[in-house]
């Protein structure tokens, strides 16, 4: 267990008052202050599979501010069945939570959204304003199953895109099937449709196959934003500095920070994708996709 106390600003220090709760790391320490946007995260509490109760929504909001996170889309599962949120609730969920933080001084500015599960009815629900995109701009979190490859995927985001609304793909570098489907992902990216990585996928918090599906998608030029995904105070925090500087030194200055700032602002004004920063291809890793290519990247062997 490790607490944390402080009187300075979250965002000058590597310890930052948490509250009540555990954290499984001390925060990193960022030497100056660069503001990112962070567009997938499940703080809202008691909503979904997330933050479970407000103590643990305020530090999360509490590591978000300390990590130089400005603004959170809130972004709970929508899964018929299983998460029966709507927009409406999720709403009133967001003002609630954003009055419970400015009575903390605490300076996140919250935005709704959901994380949106590939079923038949997805398209319908955006239209009617059940499912709400991210803040309320055409552009919306949509989430295909961890474990098997849904029949109708492009086609689902293609009519969604037909409909004028732009498909954010959420990590689908950790999806257990894409490596025998990657080239759908490249398919859809080439397409339009953006590409969401997780903070923790891109600097190792996931595993080695993870990290290498991200790698590769950065490299390839398939990837439009970079977010936390973040559930938790002590496991998946909402930490998103380390994986800009990750690719950072990946990719550059200018694309990292596109990542996570000027592309994250563009769908929060809804701008156009056209009239936002091209993804540049840093290189192309044809090889890895054959037989053996993972495994060759991963264990050094075919």
């Amino acid at each position: 267990m490790c607490r944390f106390v402080s009187s300075t600003p979250l965002w000058s220090q590597s310890q930052a008052t948490l509250g009540t709760a555990t954290c499984y790391r001390p925060l990193p320490r960022i030497e100056a202050f660069h503001p990112v946007i962070d567009l997938h995260c499940h703080l809202l509490p008691g909503i979904d599979d997330g933050a479970p109760d407000l103590d643990t929504s305020l530090a999360m909001a509490r590591i978000a501010v300390a990590d130089g996170i400005t603004v959170t889309a809130c972004t709970p599962h929508i899964y018929p069945g299983l998460y029966e949120n709507n927009a409406d609730g999720i709403r009133h969920a967001v003002a609630t939570l954003q009055m419970m933080l400015d009575r903390r001084g605490i300076a996140l500015r919250l935005v709704e959204g959901a994380d949106a599960h590939v079923v038949p009815e997805l398209l319908d629900g955006l239209k009617t304003g059940r499912i709400p995109t991210l803040a309320g701009s055409r552009y919306f979190l949509f989430e295909p199953p961890h474990h098997v490859a849904p029949p109708r995927l492009e086609e689902t985001a293609f009519n969604a895109m037909a409909a004028g609304f732009v498909p954010v793909v959420t990590h689908p570098e950790r999806l257990t099937w894409i490596e025998s489907h990657y080239d759908i992902f490249r398919r859809m990216a080439k397409a339009g449709i953006w590409m969401q990585l997780t903070a923790g996928a891109v600097t190792g918090r996931f595993g080695r196959k993870p990290q290498y599906w991200a790698e590769k998608m950065l490299d390839e030029g398939l990837v439009s934003i970079i977010a936390t995904d973040a559930h938790r105070a002590d496991k998946r925090p909402p930490l998103l500095a380390e994986a800009r500087d990750a690719a950072a030194k990946r990719l550059g200055a200018d694309e990292a920070a596109h990542l996570v700032v000027t592309r994250p602002q563009g769908i929060l004004d809804n701008t156009p994708p056209a009239s936002l920063p091209p993804i540049p291809v840093f290189r192309t890793n044809a090889d890895d996709s054959r037989p053996g290519g993972l495994w060759r990247r991963l264990f050094g062997r075919a």
